[in-house]
């Protein structure tokens, strides 16, 4: 009879909070055995591709009643853990560990290097100095209670082990098998839906304007009541940038249930009204009358996007501002206030995948992420029902959830040394 492999935690999924529970397991109670169970080959790859590569660790929010503002789910039960680890602590791990970080512009936080492996590797090195397993194309199956007040687990190489305490940070995708362990062990699950995408669109407005980028844009999706401000990109499908990510992360499930299809209008002047505009038509009329509409860029705009709506008012390169009719005027208005287009579909944000969905926080005590159903289940990371929007918020998370998840298993590890 083969011999069942017995930890004292084991930790399912190998990324952030993956990684930063265990740690914490360990720094509560250095004795006890600790394995992380990757079902891939590779440990903390989300990590490594993170922001292009560089990873944006954190967000420089450091009040925590408004860091919780920018999370479209588990925002108002993230207030009490944000009080015990937040930003400010995050930057202070990583820094006492030779990982200085730097805000960018928009308050995102990266490593001065710019190279996520910084932050893989500073993980994996404090993983193999405090003697947590890692086992790699192993992940986690199935999982149930035993009568020794643990559990039995059932692993995806076939092997079998036991443990006496079960952190899942798995991720929020069904296919990870976290959610699927938390059900059979009696959780309510949200169902995940993608979180970040950008947006497909169709239309004669972008055709071939891939590349360009405008900031500030308001995008407004009336069916919804949804609108979000920020810079937008155009793609080769469509929209992106972070004006669409966050709209994508607010209304993330409302649009799949709509089966991503709805309309969008676009204010390509940001927060300019169309009195402003019509203010700024009238002075070019009568300070350059004689100059052409399309060679008199307004407020900013990229000059192949102003070509664009210029055209589509139905005017010329030789359209002048004071030939410029009624309804040429009205049309360009329009198409620079509240031009219209359809979503027909999304892409994934590959580089911040997430999910809105997961195991319902009323059945999470939030202040050590320990199960309400089943002692010695604890939770870290997406596989629970939270989600920030694009910035460094989904990271913050999964490092508070990690720590607070960590802290309580290793207390109840350290507190208990039956076997």
């Amino acid at each position: 009879m083969s011999t069942v492999a017995q930890v004292d935690v084991a930790v399912a999924g190998g990324g952030a909070a993956g990684f930063f529970s265990a740690l914490h397991v360990k720094r509560v109670a250095p004795d006890a055995r600790v394995v992380i169970l990757e079902k891939s080959r590779e440990f903390l790859a989300k990590v490594a591709i993170s922001g292009g590569g560089r990873c944006n660790v954190t967000h420089a929010c450091f009040d925590p009643s408004r860091l919780i503002q920018f999370y479209p789910r588990g925002g108002r039960e993230l207030r009490g853990p944000f009080h015990r680890f937040q930003p400010r602590d995050t930057v202070e791990w990583f820094t006492s560990r030779g990982v200085n970080l730097k805000t960018e512009a928009d308050g995102r936080m990266f490593p001065v290097s710019d190279d996520s492996a910084d932050i893989v590797n500073t993980l994996l090195e404090e993983a193999r100095a405090l003697d947590v397993r890692l086992n790699p194309l192993q992940g986690l199956a199935s999982a149930r209670k035993n009568g020794e007040g643990g559990f039995d687990l059932e692993l995806t190489d076939g092997t079998r082990m036991k443990c006496r305490v079960l952190i899942l940070a798995t991720g929020g995708n069904r296919g990870s098998g976290g959610l699927a362990v938390a059900e059979a062990l009696g959780h309510s699950v949200q169902p995940p839906v993608p979180s970040l995408f950008s947006f497909h669109v169709r239309s004669p407005m972008l055709e071939g304007l891939a590349g360009i980028a405008v900031d500030p844009v308001r995008v407004r999706i009336p069916e919804l009541k949804a609108e979000e401000s920020g810079p937008l990109l155009i793609t080769h499908k469509g929209l992106s940038g972070p004006a669409i990510l966050k709209l994508s992360a607010w209304q993330a499930r409302a649009l799949a249930e709509r089966n991503d299809a709805v309309e969008l209008r676009i204010q390509w002047l940001g927060s300019m009204t169309r009195d402003a505009v019509q203010e700024e038509f009238n002075a070019c009329r009568h300070k350059q009358g004689g100059r052409a509409v399309i060679k008199s860029v307004l407020g900013g705009l990229p000059r192949r996007l102003w070509e664009r709506l210029v055209h589509l008012a139905g005017m010329n390169e030789s359209t002048t501002w004071a030939r410029m009719t009624a309804a040429e005027r009205e049309a360009l208005l329009g198409g620079l206030t509240d031009a219209a287009c359809t979503m027909r579909g999304k892409t994934l944000n590959k580089e911040e995948f997430v999910t809105c969905g997961g195991v319902n926080l009323k059945e999470v005590d939030m202040k050590t992420f320990q199960s309400r159903l089943v002692p010695g289940l604890f939770f870290a990371g997406e596989v629970l029902d939270i989600d920030g929007v694009t910035g460094g918020f989904n990271f913050q998370a999964a490092w508070t959830g990690g720590y607070l998840s960590g802290t309580a298993a290793g207390e109840r590890c350290h507190s208990d040394k039956t076997p």
